[in-house]
């Protein structure tokens, strides 16, 4: 039996000495399937020392709050050996490269760029001359082409700041103007097909009706007129093909800046919206979904509801909660994607299955009282029933694309198709308080596989999180950085006393005060991370079943 022994140092500024062992030894017995490996990390002072030691001797990592190389406040750590007494500290862990990194200088104006570079192989043999090229001829030039101004295009970078410019500038009016969404006439909302985010050539611009004509003055671009989606409840209705849903997955995305030649440049949506739909299937972990679900017949609490299957309302009742429990302040739904039994009862149902005998309280008896004491706007896709003409502040027809205020005209019909209510009580304010705690399989600060499925989800040690009808999320690297979130708060956060709010109101903090590094804890892969939204951070929260509450 071959006998191998692992002494490694750190790699700064990637691996730990213990980190690197570890990965040594995994492919080492991909090789040497019954080799008998002996890890002995090291360490020079520096990054990693502190890990180092406990493996060696033993003893527990403590964190405190320390002071970071920028004056600012850090999560910092020392080791304690297991006498009690003797306590191992290494500078790295509030003044190391990794929290100096991915920092603008503010006296030379000097920007980390972070790239990966695979190595050109013939099997396991490295092809030298290819790696040259690459890292001596191809590098460069692309350094040269795309970061230093000398090889761009100065208008068209200069046009690329003007446009983020203006687009800052209406995000930060929306409220002002009692805004929860605003649409740009000329915006191009119909995408090439299902798979493509390109526009669609030749077609319809769109075009802002006049009882929703919003006017403002950009910074850059000057004055721009749009449709204007006021706060409160807005129905948007109209035939099939007539562009509902389009306009509808444009305000999804418009939680994000839009580039040059989307089309959808000027489609401005509050940064907090949520995009609500049934999830059948997904499990559900000590969520108050009271508000909607009560009185079930087997009894089951709703206050603490669990489930590991839930059903298609019971889903989008989660999902509504939960995204309050986020701080959204504006819910999108389409009728398409959601449960016919959550979102509306009629009246000849209710007359046949009476009120006490169903435990669900649909969203139109809610979507007021959402808005009246919660401040959470709703725009709602509906094109088969028109319960919510009563509750809506206003009905937008989309004909061919063109919005049409159809609101009077709803108000009108719907004066003589009057709901039935019996005057149902305010719902209890839903409880937050979940707090989560630590896997133990993440307490011995041993590696843990992450692996990106796309946009469809995140892999934790084979545990995988389904993020597939989460659907705000635009790249597959913000699913690597969520998975990188769920390690961190395992390891750092969840301690059974934070509730929700509170952890990923500190991962947050994480993130602005030392970026997407900051999660990664000096390991690489941070070229291959986007930041993730809250209300997304909280949604892989809340679908992951391995969390323990």
């Amino acid at each position: 039996m071959k006998q191998i022994l692992l002494v490694p140092d750190s790699f700064k500024g990637t691996l730990t000495s213990r980190q690197v062992c570890e990965t040594m030894a995994e492919q080492l017995h991909l090789v040497f399937s019954e080799a008998d490996i002996t890890s002995l990390p090291v360490a020079d002072g520096g990054e990693g020392s502190v890990e180092a030691f406990l493996a060696a001797a033993g003893g527990e990592r403590v964190e405190l709050p320390v002071t970071g190389p920028f004056g600012e406040p850090v999560r910092g750590f020392y080791g304690l050996l297991p006498d009690g007494e003797t306590a191992v500290l290494e500078m790295a862990a509030c003044a190391g490269l990794p929290l100096a990194e991915g920092r603008l200088d503010p006296e030379r104006g000097d920007v980390l760029l972070r790239l990966e570079v695979g190595f050109p192989a013939n099997g396991r043999t490295i092809n030298a001359r290819e790696l040259e090229k690459i890292l001596f001829d191809f590098l460069p030039r692309c350094v040269q082409e795309t970061l230093c101004c000398s090889g761009l295009d100065s208008r068209r970078l200069r046009a690329v700041a003007q446009l983020a410019d203006d687009q800052q500038y209406i995000r930060q009016k929306l409220p002002e103007l009692g805004l929860c969404a605003f649409v740009a006439d000329g915006s191009i909302l119909p995408r090439e097909s299902g798979v493509s985010s390109r526009p669609m050539k030749g077609a319809v611009p769109f075009r802002a009706p006049r009882e929703l004509a919003v006017t403002l003055d950009l910074p850059n671009r000057g004055k721009i007129t749009g449709m204007g989606i006021p706060r409160g409840i807005t129905l948007i209705v109209g035939g099939g093909y007539h562009g509902k849903s389009t306009l509808l997955k444009a305000l999804e995305l418009g939680v994000y800046d839009h580039v040059a030649g989307d089309g959808r440049e000027y489609v401005i949506t509050d940064r907090t919206a949520v995009k609500i739909r049934a999830e059948d299937g997904r499990s559900i972990r000590r969520t108050d979904i009271s508000m909607f679900i009560n009185g079930l017949p087997n009894g089951k609490d709703t206050v603490s509801f669990e489930t590991e299957d839930a059903s298609g309302s019971t889903s989008q009742a989660a999902n509504v909660v939960e995204s309050l429990e986020a701080g959204t302040s504006l819910l999108l739904i389409d009728e398409d994607t959601s449960a016919t039994n959550f979102m509306v009862r009629d009246e000849l149902m209710q007359r046949v299955i009476s009120r006490d005998m169903e435990p669900i309280t649909p969203f139109l008896e809610r979507v007021r009282e959402l808005y009246d004491r919660w401040g959470v706007s709703t725009v709602l896709v509906a094109g088969s029933s028109g319960a919510y003409f009563h509750a809506a502040d206003r009905v937008i027809q989309m004909d061919r694309y063109q919005p049409r205020d159809v609101t009077a005209l709803a108000k009108r019909e719907a004066a003589a198709f009057p709901l039935s209510t019996q005057g149902l009580e305010p719902a209890a304010a839903p409880s937050f308080d979940r707090r989560p705690k630590a896997s133990r399989k993440f307490g011995d600060g041993g590696r843990i596989k992450l692996k990106s499925l796309g946009r469809d989800g995140v892999s934790i040690d084979r545990e995988t999180i389904d993020l597939r009808h989460v659907e705000q999320l635009a790249d597959g690297e913000q699913t690597a950085a969520l998975g990188e979130c769920m390690v961190y708060a395992q390891r750092r956060l969840l301690d059974g006393k934070r509730d929700l709010r509170q952890v990923v109101d500190e991962l947050e903090a994480v993130l602005d005060r030392q970026g997407l590094e900051g999660l990664c804890e000096g390991r690489s892969g941070v070229p291959f991370l986007a930041r993730p939204r809250r209300q997304e951070i909280f949604a892989c929260f809340n679908r992951y079943r391995g969390l323990e509450l």
